[in-house]
């Protein structure tokens, strides 16, 4: 292929191997993205998506197969050689510094480009306008929304001179008023000939932004799809060779017997200033999925913490069956029957470099099977893991793999499966599926309705609001802390739910 054929492409990798120990990542995939486009990357978990991108983008080296930009053959040994050659990367999970003002967290790393003087800030000034970012560049991050921490985060690859930037499931944190709003800055910025590879797991997204869309599925291309003629039941034939799920639960099972009920909680930010919850009240009872939406940052996690009891410093009660719980700990509460499916995985639910099976003992080493006399039961751990597995459909070589080694919609179903063990009178559930393909969510889903309709009392809290409307037997409203409003999940729609957690109604 000549220079001048492949110039119409930004970047190019062909034949793209790379091989872990015991699993072949990506097997000759090639990619096309051609300048000036949305070019979406989906697949399920474990497809490879993740490994070709950090390849495209000097995280990992490919084992085989070439990379080109804009027609010439290049080699990435780290980020900086990626970032040089203009193409950039926004995470999944943002690195911004809280404490650091907007113009300090992008400067941060940076100083060669343009120092830290006035023509830095002037430089950072005008791609601001570019990312469509109307906060003060004086503005502490810690102060701003969730939107605009994606902005940031766009812009600080811009500043760094990116022409094709990677954005990995940009949207998994933002309601829909914000997803239309990075729509438009995307295309606004495409038609000054920026260039984007989209990764997403949400279908109907993915066929609204996307000029092209890729395939792979098991570490292989499949094909591309035309998102002006392409379903979503098609799309995901493509990725999982099956059709997509739902999360209805229309089914009724909800009963009068109270499982938790949450009086007055109150909670004061350490650091003082501010109140990040205040008077909470709430019940959930057996058999019922009681749904909590709210704009990242207005309280979930405190609450779920809370209820958890890793927050110290709560007002109010805390009553599980009826028995005043405020003042247990979280192992007290868990061995009550408290099971926990934390929004970060990594740091609070999995021991990434520990093998699956000792990931199973974390959270029941007192409870059989797993604990007998206060010694563990290797054994009986093994055995269960390995039921995990296949009733889960973890997809591992074995349970002696490290955690770390699967991808993360295995390691979620792991975590779900883990904490759906023991036969839990409550769940909490803080954004069971994000980052998991269609069939992983599938799996999940279908295991939380079984769950529920024995009698699993649910405290769910998604930013995907799809799943939260389907699951949800009852919605409740989180805004700077406070439960402003409920909302019936058979006639509330995602638009109007968004509307309430950004306060635009009363």
């Amino acid at each position: 292929m000549s220079t001048d054929a492949a110039s119409e492409y930004a970047v190019e990798l062909r034949g793209i191997t790379k091989r872990f120990p015991g699993v072949v990542a990506n097997s000759d995939i090639d990619l096309a993205v051609r300048r000036g486009e949305v070019h979406a990357l989906c697949g399920e978990n474990g497809a490879g998506k993740s490994t070709l991108m950090k390849i495209l983008y000097g995280m990992q080296g490919a084992d085989e197969g070439t990379i080109s930009v804009d027609g010439t053959e290049v080699v990435f040994r780290t980020p900086a050689d990626a970032i040089a050659a203009g193409i950039g990367m926004v995470h999944q999970h943002f690195m911004l510094a809280d404490n650091l003002t907007v113009a300090e967290n992008v400067l941060l790393g940076a100083e060669r480009s343009h120092g830290i003087g006035r023509k830095a800030r002037e430089r950072v000034a005008e791609l601001a306008a570019t990312v469509g970012l109307d906060a003060p560049l004086s503005e502490r991050v810690e102060r701003l929304g969730v939107a605009d921490r994606q902005r940031i985060e766009i812009l600080k690859v811009l500043y760094r001179g990116a022409r094709t930037v990677i954005l990995d499931e940009p949207t998994a944190v933002l309601v829909p008023q914000e997803v239309d709003e990075l729509f438009a800055t995307l295309r606004a910025m495409q038609a000054q000939g920026f260039t984007f590879l989209f990764i997403s797991h949400k279908l109907d997204e993915v066929r609204a932004i996307a000029d092209t869309i890729t395939v792979i599925r098991r570490g292989t291309s499949v094909g591309s799809a035309d998102p002006a003629t392409v379903t979503n039941r098609e799309l995901a034939e493509m990725m999982v060779g099956s059709t997509l799920p739902t999360p209805q639960t229309r089914e009724g099972g909800v009963t009068d017997r109270e499982v938790l009920r949450v009086e007055g909680l109150g909670l004061s930010d350490p650091a003082g200033g501010r109140d990040l919850l205040r008077g909470i009240d709430l019940v959930v009872h057996a058999g019922e999925v009681l749904g909590i939406a709210g704009v990242e940052g207005n309280g979930q996690t405190e609450l779920v913490e809370s209820v958890m009891g890793m927050r110290r410093g709560t007002r109010g009660r805390i009553l599980l069956g009826g028995v005043d719980v405020s003042g247990a700990d979280t192992m007290a509460r868990r061995e009550a029957g408290v099971g926990y499916v934390p929004e970060d995985r990594s740091r609070h639910a999995l021991l990434p470099e520990q093998p699956l099976w000792a990931n199973r003992v974390l959270g029941f080493q007192s409870r059989a099977p797993i604990g007998r006399r206060g010694l563990i039961d290797r054994t009986a751990a093994r055995t269960d893991t390995e039921r995990i597995v296949a009733d889960f459909d973890v997809r591992t070589p074995g349970i002696d793999v490290t955690a770390g080694a699967l991808s993360g919609g295995n390691q979620q179903k792991l975590v779900v499966g883990r904490e759906l063990s023991g036969d839990p009178v409550l769940l909490v559930a803080a954004h069971p599926t994000r980052g998991v393909d269609v069939g992983a969510q599938a799996g999940i889903w279908e295991e939380l309705r079984r769950a529920r309709a024995a009698g699993l009392a649910v405290l769910l809290v998604s930013a995907d609001l799809d799943e939260l409307i389907g699951l949800s037997d009852t919605l409740a409203v989180i805004l700077d802390g406070r439960l402003v409003g409920t909302a019936d999940p058979a006639t509330v729609t995602p638009e109007q739910l968004g509307t309430a957690m950004t306060g635009a109604t009363a």
